[in-house]
């Protein structure tokens, strides 16, 4: 009888063990997602996020400047509408003055084009803001950050990738942009990503934490982020302007913002964010560059006019060769039929 007693109390006091450790780890959780929650809405960095309702007053939108062919509404900001040669873009009014942040945008490129459209928008973080230019609507040349969403292909290289592509440059001011390459000769890094013409939000984000910049994509309505790439040492430096500007050619898309929110990024024993204004951007590390191959040289038409004469010349020397062969045998016949 004490032995089942025994057994009995031991049961009881392994169910309450059991029990108290289930509870102590429900309230931890439901601790850490309580203050995860509030983490994020503390950081939330309002000065340089734009969200509904974009407009307070008249046109104006708060802390934000538009340029070029840009549409504000009251569910998207239009960069480039569907139409050839446009060129827009939204800048951020205050400089960034954070070490360590997470930038997410929400996005649509849409279309009516089904097989050939473009060119794409761009997400920067760079020195010199609202300047137009030919690179997706801004400026070459430039000093900081871009993430390209390039939707059109040139086909006048080497690519292993499909578009619409993603790829980072980081620039010092001296590098330029090659748009006949598709930038393949100043990638930090890229990805495929099919987000044109979806039905359903399309997002990415931009983090950059302790020199190592990531770019993620939700794209696939599963409302999860998914890697697009991760680059190690790349250096930039805190008091510069984010934005996005978009560009059509002969090829045309809508470019459309609804959204970003940008989110300063807790580090602990992290640096003042001062000691990085006056960093040069740069990075350590390259994608594996494709040399640029021309396209084969095609013949001029003063050369193809004398081919094609001289193609002419022997199928005329061919033809009057066999018509002088035809009326040589008809003659010798005639010879013939003379002698019987």
């Amino acid at each position: 009888m004490l032995g089942t007693i025994s057994h009995t109390e031991n049961i009881m006091a392994s169910t309450i063990t059991f029990f108290v450790c289930f509870l102590h780890l429900l309230i931890i959780s439901i601790f850490s997602t309580v203050l995860g929650e509030w983490n994020t809405k503390d950081y939330l960095k309002r000065e340089h996020s734009l969200v509904k309702p974009y407009q307070s007053s008249g046109m104006n939108i708060p802390m934000w400047d538009i340029i070029g062919s840009t549409m504000v509404t009251n569910n998207y900001i239009r960069l480039t509408s569907d139409h050839q040669s446009k060129s827009g873009g939204i800048w951020n009014s205050q400089p960034l003055l954070v070490k360590n942040w997470e930038l997410h945008v929400h996005f649509k490129v849409h279309g009516s084009g089904r097989t050939l459209y473009g060119d794409g928008f761009c997400i920067w973080y760079v020195k010199d803001r609202m300047q137009l230019g030919h690179i997706f609507g801004s400026r070459d040349h430039f000093s900081g950050l871009a993430i390209f969403l390039d939707t059109y292909s040139n086909h006048n290289g080497p690519h292993n990738h499909v578009h619409p592509y993603i790829s980072a440059m980081v620039n010092n001011g001296s590098l330029s942009y090659d748009h006949d390459a598709d930038g393949t000769h100043t990638e930090l890094s890229g990805c495929e990503a099919q987000f044109r013409n979806k039905d359903y939000d399309t997002y990415v984000s931009i983090k950059y934490y302790e020199n190592t910049l990531k770019v993620f994509t939700d794209i696939d309505n599963k409302n999860n982020w998914k890697e697009c790439f991760s680059v190690d040492g790349v250096h930039l430096p805190t008091g510069y302007y984010i934005g996005a500007s978009a560009a059509t050619g002969e090829l045309a898309d809508n470019h459309d913002i609804l959204g970003m929110k940008l989110y300063e990024l807790d580090v602990p024993g992290s640096l003042n964010p001062d000691d990085f204004r006056d960093i040069v951007p740069s990075a350590e590390f390259f994608a594996e560059p494709r040399e640029h191959v021309d396209d084969p040289d095609v013949p001029s038409w003063s050369v193809w006019k004398i081919m094609l004469l001289v193609v002419l010349f022997v199928i005329f020397f061919v033809a009057a060769a066999v018509v002088a062969l035809y009326f040589y045998q008809k003659h010798q016949e005639g010879n013939r039929k003379r002698f019987y």
